[in-house]
């Protein structure tokens, strides 16, 4: 399930109609948008092409891929924002799009080092814009040729990295060592701290819950994730961004008319419904929680907690835990601002220090790999 894919009941006899043909069902798998996952990192001749196969892959809200990257160099390059990208409305000031260009950079740099390479980023060289990103460059990148660096074993988990929307196993609590080696993330730039109290846990699991129905009631913001449903292979495919409402179950209900952008628009709708249940269901099975904090409100804050949160995310992919970002409750549209203080509170951060990611994490099951743009569609040259 993606972060807003709905069960939908359907008629029985349309819905038999549909399962029954298994030649539609072999169809549905929208394999050109998947073809980046296994296209990555075959083709070793140009290490700027090399790293960005992999920094695509990287975690970004709603699976926008807000991404451009310039060649400038034969080792250097450029990244920039997509501006038609953004979220203004659940992501107002581009925090969250930040921190996904953060974990962008991450990937890149784990990525130069897996073929010999560091990668020197210069975030904001030409000054952090405020209130909301503009035309200037997030960061230049750099790669140097250097014999101290050697492959991090993190690179190794860049294709199985995941951000599971799914409940997880509530009889099986992550083990405090673990939970440990995810602290020892921090550095100065970003702090990576964990939660396991139950009572805090049943504080922080409320707050989730409260933050995902305020996004979903206010019109606005929930019109913004429906417009980037992609409902079906077809769409999929067209647009390998967004939120991907795939497979033969769920295209069968769109093609019967059960499952429209209209239907999960509407409050009043079972997909509506249904789904808020299902995302209530797996709120609820969070055994414990991660989150990133940074020292002040600096762009260049939020780019370091993109990074630490790559980090994190592999490191629980390494540990074999599922991760999901709990992103609602941090979001700074004005219906949300009661829950996020209180959230803050709760948790002991306080100005000038900023909470930029809250992750359920815990032992969930495997989910497939989200659809991706080509990087050769994000690269451009100077």
């Amino acid at each position: 399930m993606n972060r807003r894919v709905f069960l939908i009941s359907a008629s029985t006899g349309g819905l038999a109609a549909i399962t029954g043909l298994s030649a539609f069902s072999l169809t549905r798998t929208p394999t050109a948008a998947l073809a980046p996952w296994a296209e990555a990192g075959t083709d070793r001749s140009d290490p700027r092409r090399f790293v960005v196969e992999h920094a695509v892959f990287a975690p970004n809200p709603h699976n926008r891929q807000p991404w451009i990257i310039e060649l400038t160099g034969p080792l250097t390059m450029t990244l920039w924002c997509d501006l038609d990208r953004r979220l203004p409305h659940t992501d107002p000031f581009d925090r969250q799009i930040v921190i996904g260009l953060g974990c962008f950079t991450e990937i890149a740099s784990l990525a130069a080092g897996a073929i010999g390479y560091r990668l020197d980023v210069a975030p904001f060289p030409e000054g952090e814009p405020a209130p909301r990103l503009d035309r200037r460059p997030v960061a230049h990148l750099m790669l140097v040729r250097d014999e101290a660096v050697h492959p991090d074993p993190l690179f190794g988990q860049i294709k199985l990295r995941r951000s599971t929307k799914r409940p997880f196993d509530m009889a099986k609590p992550v083990p405090a060592p673990v939970l440990a080696q995810l602290q020892a993330l921090s550095g100065p730039l970003a702090v990576v701290s964990t939660l396991t109290d139950p009572d805090m846990v049943a504080r922080v699991r409320a707050s989730t819950r409260e933050a995902w129905d305020i996004e979903a009631k206010t019109a606005r913001t929930h019109q913004e994730s429906v417009d980037l449903m992609r409902i079906g292979r077809r769409e999929i495919e067209a647009n390998p961004d967004g939120i991907s409402l795939g497979g033969p179950f769920l295209e069968g209900l769109s093609l019967v008319g059960q499952l429209s952008r209209a239907q999960l628009a509407d409050p009043a709708s079972s997909a509506y419904r249904l789904g808020a249940d299902m995302y209530r269901t797996m709120l609820a099975a969070t055994p414990a929680y991660c989150a990133v904090a940074a020292p002040d409100e600096s762009r260049s804050g939020q780019f370091a907690a993109g990074r630490a949160y790559l980090r994190l995310n592999l490191a629980s992919a390494a540990a074999g835990l599922a991760l999901h970002p709990v992103s609602q409750a941090l979001q700074e549209f004005p219906e949300m601002a009661d829950v996020k203080a209180r959230l803050e509170a709760a948790l002991g951060v306080a100005a000038p220090n900023r909470l930029h990611m809250l992750a359920r994490v815990g032992y969930g099951p495997a989910v497939p790999q989200t659809p991706r743009w080509a990087a050769s569609t994000r690269i451009r040259t100077a």
